[in-house]
């Protein structure tokens, strides 16, 4: 009995342990973060750094304007979560509850490798496979307009397919585990009633699943605000209004791409623009938060 005691006592301490350490890496991020990224703010001036759309750090007058680039994550994370959070979705509904054992298996095992490819693999296929198609379609739609600038099809469409290709495996994967926990009772029940098993499926099933599914959609935001490298080879990179044709960045790329070689208040601002992607991020994770939440208390 003492034994068993000490041990379990010895796993409540590490497992206390182990939640101090993650809060505490939580608050020493976020103060880090603030005391880096405020300075700027004060030096340069919120509205002009956030609302402004020039930015021009090296030239005689420099300007920080990061409206578009802020707009350009905004539309590109938006963008991909709507048409990857629905495809991700019904895969897994045909995984869970429509594909026999065998195939379900199969592309079960898919999923997972695709989610094990790295980022710079997604950007180097899309940068020699896909910019080259877009540029096709920008050649076929722009080919009267003398006042458009062509991008070689590394553009904002461009990075928003990327984007959804790579949140799929999260979302999928998530939404698959949500849907198998749902009990055989419910969908016995439902069929007893007289629904078909895709009546059952989606008015039953996935609702029970809700809470799950939004938890695949959170880490899928995560993971499309959070992603910078295939971003980086895809997108153009230049600061645009985020139009489908043209090339962008966003506020990840922004980051990698200049933070090599700035100074001064350059090296400030993009510190601040490390913050805002923070502060942004956690916005949309309180949000997503909230609504399982709300759909936990809707299934109770």
């Amino acid at each position: 009995m003492k034994r068993k005691a000490f041990i379990e006592k010895t796993a409540k301490t590490l497992c206390e342990l182990c939640a101090v350490v993650a809060i505490f890496a939580v608050c020493a991020i976020t103060i880090y973060m603030f005391m880096k990224g405020a300075p700027a703010l004060k030096k340069v001036g919120v509205f002009d750094l956030l609302f402004k759309t020039i930015w021009k750090p090296t030239a005689s007058e420099p300007s920080y304007g990061i409206g578009f680039i802020i707009l350009a994550s905004v539309v590109g994370t938006t963008t991909a979560i709507f048409l990857g959070v629905p495809i991700g979705l019904l895969a897994a509904v045909y995984i869970s509850e429509m594909a026999g054992k065998t195939t379900g298996n199969i592309v079960r095992t898919a999923i997972e490798l695709l989610a094990a490819i790295p980022s710079v693999i997604y950007g180097l296929i899309g940068m020699m496979v896909l910019n080259p198609i877009m540029f096709r379609f920008e050649q076929i739609i722009f080919e009267d307009d003398s006042s458009h600038q062509f991008t070689g099809g590394a553009n904002m469409l461009s990075a928003i397919i990327v984007l959804t290709i790579m949140i799929l495996p999260t979302v999928i994967s998530v939404s698959t585990s949500s849907l198998k926990a749902v009990p055989d009772t419910l969908r016995a029940a439902s069929l007893a009633l007289g629904a078909t098993k895709e009546q059952t499926i989606f008015k039953a099933v996935i609702p029970a699943a809700k809470s799950g599914i939004l938890t695949g959609v959170v880490l899928g935001t995560g993971r499309a605000l959070g992603e910078a490298m295939a971003i980086t080879m895809v997108a153009g990179g230049a600061v645009n209004i985020p139009l489908p044709f043209n090339s962008v960045r966003t506020l990840t790329t922004q980051i990698v791409s200049e933070m090599g070689y700035a100074q001064g208040t350059h090296r400030q601002v993009l510190f601040t623009v490390g913050l805002v992607l923070y502060i942004f991020i956690m916005i949309v994770n309180y949000a997503l938060l909230r609504a399982r939440k709300a759909g936990i208390d809707d299934v109770d």
